[in-house]
């Protein structure tokens, strides 16, 4: 019985996958629930598991864009399992005698006559370049067959005062992946379909360094994580959509949805690009809780194994272009929420403090909007509400408890 596999649904509103790669080769004999190719959908990267155990023939390639219900590959469940550790491919032997005839009828067809030309000499265009520059053709090495002066060469040969030439100008081309055309589609569309603006602020991190060094080592001790930034910040962006819900929000035609609960995405850098991955009900997690989920997440988004269903949703996203070295960015909105933090690289700084000059580690921070629905004044009110409770995170974020904060 021939079987035939055709893509599933990975989730709603998703119509094609990318074949990222086979897990194995036409004519192989497969065992049932055997992972059999990984497809790119436009949110993550999934295993196509076999649905029953026989010889598979493939009918697409990698890199194609199959359509969800489309056939992929057929299954003959009626084929007989190797034996041992005989080469479980059942192709047949055809293919190999046919490449080889084609060799052979190859070698028998007569040489085309090779057409030769004089070393060093060059081509009508190069000698053209070289009398124009007073060079002498003898002086200059021919790349071209047999050793005939090209346009190039005579060019790399002529002193030159403008730009140099010569060098390597080689490019190369390569297939989008699936889930990196969606994000580029996303990301112009939300250039395009949204009146976007970014205010900017500054932070001054010294009272997180401090409570991060004091309490560090006995929170990683005590519950297995770090206590990282993305804590403070995501508690600091609860606190500040509670304070701004129109920030909480997103248009759907003419009506605008507000949430009384916060989503936050967290962009990841994976290995097949951007991935954001969503802390469900940030406003009910500890900071241990906060911690523990961006660990879980990332880790899954960088190996890959990430599902749809924990990149869907979100209302409001977070990224930190810090990791990389980055001073100061105007982020993009991650559609249809209606706003992002980006954060920055820390930096010692000078500032003014009580009237002196001090050293302090700054970091910039962005939130870049759709002014359709939130207006200036509360965008700018809440990047200072995240601001004020980041400078202040032990009364703002911590209600003047620390070790009950973080649960010590």
């Amino acid at each position: 019985m021939i079987l035939e596999m055709k893509v599933p649904s990975p989730g709603e509103s998703i119509t094609e996958v990318e074949i990222a790669e086979w897990l194995v080769e036409n004519g192989d004999y497969v065992e049932k629930d055997q992972a059999i190719a990984e497809v790119d959908s436009d949110k993550a990267t999934l295993e196509l598991p076999a649905e029953a155990s026989g010889t598979i023939t493939l009918k697409a390639e990698e890199g194609d864009a199959v359509a969800v219900g489309a056939v992929v590959c057929l299954i003959d469940t009626s084929a007989a399992k190797p034996n041992g550790t005989a080469d479980a491919s059942s192709a047949p032997k055809e293919e190999e005698e046919k490449k080889e005839a084609r060799n052979t009828e190859k070698a028998a067809q007569p040489a085309k006559a090779k057409e030769t030309y004089a070393s060093g000499v060059p081509s009508p265009a190069a000698k053209k370049i070289l009398d124009e520059k007073g060079v002498d053709s003898k002086t200059v090495s021919g790349s071209g067959r047999d050793g005939r002066i090209t346009k190039e060469d005579a060019v790399s040969a002529v002193p030159s005062m403008g730009s140099p030439t010569g060098g390597n100008r080689g490019e190369s081309r390569s297939k989008l992946s699936m889930l990196r055309r969606k994000v580029a589609e996303r990301l112009v569309a939300a250039k395009n379909e949204t009146a976007m603006l970014t205010t900017f602020n500054e932070v001054d991190m010294s009272s997180i360094f401090e409570l991060r060094n004091k309490y560090k080592e006995d929170f990683k001790s005590k519950h297995g994580v770090g206590l990282g930034f993305m804590s403070f910040f995501t508690k600091a962006v609860v606190r500040a959509l509670e304070m701004y819900p129109a920030v909480n929000s997103m248009i759907d035609g003419k009506e605008m949805i507000s949430y009384d609960f916060c989503d936050i995405s967290i962009a990841v850098s994976g290995p097949k690009g951007l991935m954001v991955p969503v802390i469900r009900n940030a406003e009910n997690l500890t900071f241990r809780g906060v911690e523990a989920e961006v660990k879980r997440l990332a880790i899954k988004a960088r190996e890959g194994e990430i599902t749809v269903d924990e990149m869907t949703g979100g209302t409001f996203t977070i990224t930190n272009g810090g990791v990389f070295g980055s001073m100061l960015s105007t982020p993009i909105i991650n559609p249809p929420q209606s706003a992002i933090l980006g954060m920055h690289n820390i930096v010692e700084r000078p500032i003014a403090r009580d009237g002196a000059i001090a050293i302090a580690p700054i970091m910039y921070v962005a939130v870049s909007y759709d002014h359709r629905i939130i207006d200036g004044k509360e965008s700018v009110g809440f990047l200072v509400a995240i601001k004020e409770a980041l400078e202040n995170p032990e009364e703002l974020l911590m209600d003047n408890n620390v070790k009950k904060a973080l649960e010590m």
